[in-house]
Parts: C-alpha cells; sequence; structure tokens
C-alpha cells in the first residue's frame, strides 16, 4: 500500500511591517491556532478553516497601530504561499471547486480553480464600510494577495445579503469549501488535470 504524501507546509514571512509564521496541512480536520493581531481575521481565518477541513496555524506580528492593511495583505501572501509549497505540482488533485453557502439572509458562491493563472473576481457590495474596528475593504485585499501567491483563479460573488459580517462569514465559509474540494485528490487524474498535459 502507497501512501499519500502529506501535503503541508512551513513558513516565516518577515518584513518590516510583518513577521508572519504559518503553518498548513490540507489533509486535517479543521483544528486551528490563530493569533494575527486583527481580531476579526482570526475569526475568518478560522471559519475557513473549518469549513475547508485544513489544520492551520498561525501567529503574526504587524503594525497594526497604524492601520491592519500591512497584516492582512501579508496574510494572504502567506496563504497562498502556503497552498503553493502543499499542492506541490498539483498533480492529482480535483482542480476545480465551488461551493454556495448561506448565512441567515446572505448567500454566498465561490468558485475556484488551481491554474496557475493568478485571477480575481470580486463580486461582494457591502454598505458596511467597517466591521467594529475592521475595514471591510481589506478582505478583497486578502483575497487578491492570495490569489496572487496560490496561483489561484478565483471568483467570489455575493448573490444577496443585507449585514456585513454575515456576508463576509458566508464568503470565507465558502472559500474554505471550494478550495478543500479543488485540493482533493482524484484517482482518476493522473498528472496535472490539463487538455494540455500542464497547468
Amino acid at each position: 500500500m502507497v501512501e499519500r504524501a502529506t501535503r503541508k507546509s512551513s513558513l516565516q514571512r518577515k518584513t518590516r511591517e510583518t513577521d508572519i509564521q504559518l503553518v498548513l496541512d490540507l489533509d486535517g480536520i479543521g483544528q486551528t491556532t490563530i493569533r494575527t493581531g486583527v481580531g476579526f481575521m482570526d475569526h475568518m481565518l478560522t471559519l475557513f478553516a473549518v469549513h475547508g477541513f485544513f489544520d492551520l496555524e498561525i501567529a503574526a506580528r504587524g503594525d497594526i497601530d497604524v492601520d491592519d492593511h500591512h497584516t492582512v495583505e501579508d496574510l494572504g501572501i502567506c496563504l497562498g504561499m502556503a497552498f503553493q509549497q502543499a499542492l506541490g505540482d498539483k498533480g492529482g488533485i480535483c482542480r476545480y471547486g465551488h461551493a454556495y453557502v448561506p448565512m441567515d439572509e446572505t448567500l454566498a458562491r465561490v468558485c475556484a480553480d488551481f491554474s496557475n493563472r493568478p485571477f480575481l473576481h470580486y463580486q461582494v457590495v457591502m454598505t458596511e464600510a467597517k466591521i467594529g474596528t475592521f475595514d471591510t475593504s481589506l478582505a478583497k485585499e486578502f483575497l487578491r494577495a492570495f490569489v496572487q501567491h496560490s496561483g489561484l483563479t478565483l471568483h467570489v460573488d455575493l448573490l444577496h445579503g443585507e449585514n456585513g459580517h454575515h456576508i463576509l462569514e458566508a464568503v470565507f465559509k465558502a472559500l474554505g469549501r471550494a478550495l478543500a474540494i479543488a485540493a482533493g485528490s482524484n484517482p482518476k487524474v493522473c498528472g496535472q488535470l490539463s487538455s494540455k498535459g500542464v497547468l
């Protein structure tokens, strides 16, 4: 019996603005230890990991005395790099995944393709500029950084919703579910799933 290779990654990224350590296991059970200094992102990343069944550890320090922007963007960079490392050459994975997730009055749709062609479509209109102290526009900045460093094509659409917290919660849960499917193994796939033979 051949054991499947572990799909884990571990990294540290340190700049003058942030210092982030991250450990990711794509084949986990949704266990998390996340401390970023940005409470709302801790919540969103926990939801992402729990609903994607990813084990995720993050310890981050950033210049949040300035604002949350650098920390949130660099979290996206690091998580993208971690997925890129853990997936390797992306051989044997389903490649595509999508999820619809409701949260009370809200319904979000996320469609993903580990294509090696980074692209973000983000059609999420919110009335709130802030949720607590969190700038809601940073969700898009996080996702933009994430797709650039994971090689992911990602389409995020809010089908309907009113409450800002519900909207972003549905988005991050749907992201976890969609990526769990896309990164999942498919026994029918030999090598990379592409008609060209390479991604």
